[in-house]
C-alpha cells in the first residue's frame, strides 16, 4: 500500500471509529425506553401559602409557590433501574412575607403498575425570601432506585410529583382553577 492509499483510508477509519464510539449500548437503550416520565399531579403543580390567621386576601400571602420544570434520567443497575428526577421550584413572595428561611413542601412518589404507591417522600425546598429578596428558584435533584427481576416490569412504574398544600391551599387552589 502506498502513502495515499493510507492517507485516504485514515479518514473513513477515524470515522467509523467514532460513529461506534457514539452508539449506546443495550443498556443505554432500555434505559431510556423504560425511563418512567414524571408528571405533575393535578392541582399540585401551584400553591399559594397564607399567613396565619382567618384573611385570605392578596394582602394575606406570604408566599407563592410552582413547579416549572421536571425530568427523569435513568440508569441500569443490576435488577435495578437507577432514577435521577430534577425538579424546578420557583417562589414568589406574597406582601405578607415573612422575611427569612421560607419552607416550600413537596413530594414524590412512585407508582407501581396498579396505581398503588410503592415508594414515597416528602421534602422542602428552601429559600430566603424578603422585600428586598423577593424571587427564588431551585433545582431538586432526587435519586429513586427501582427493582425488577424482567427489565419489561419497568414499564409499569409512573413518578408522581407536586407541591404538597396542606387541605386549605389545595381547596384554594382548586377554587383558582389551578
Amino acid at each position: 500500500m502506498t502513502l495515499n492509499m493510507y492517507l485516504r483510508i485514515a479518514p473513513v477509519a477515524l470515522a467509523t471509529l467514532l460513529l461506534a464510539a457514539c452508539g449506546g449500548s443495550k443498556d443505554d437503550d432500555a434505559s431510556t425506553a423504560y425511563c418512567p416520565v414524571p408528571f405533575t399531579v393535578q392541582s399540585a403543580g401551584r400553591l399559594t401559602h397564607f399567613k396565619d390567621g382567618p384573611g385570605r386576601d392578596p394582602r394575606d400571602v406570604e408566599y407563592e409557590a410552582a413547579l416549572n420544570g421536571v425530568g427523569a434520567k435513568c440508569t441500569l443497575r443490576r435488577n435495578q433501574m437507577e432514577v435521577n428526577v430534577l425538579m424546578r421550584v420557583a417562589v414568589s413572595a406574597g406582601p405578607s412575607v415573612v422575611p427569612g428561611q421560607t419552607r416550600v413542601p413537596y413530594f414524590v412518589r412512585v407508582l407501581g403498575p396498579s396505581g398503588q404507591v410503592v415508594q414515597g417522600q416528602d421534602f422542602t425546598a428552601d429559600f430566603k425570601l424578603s422585600g428586598s429578596n423577593p424571587r427564588g428558584q431551585s433545582q431538586e435533584d432526587l435519586v429513586l432506585n427501582l427493582p425488577f427481576s424482567q427489565i419489561s416490569e419497568l414499564g409499569g412504574y409512573r413518578i408522581a410529583v407536586g407541591l404538597k398544600p396542606s387541605r386549605e391551599e389545595l381547596d384554594y387552589n382548586r377554587q383558582m382553577g389551578r
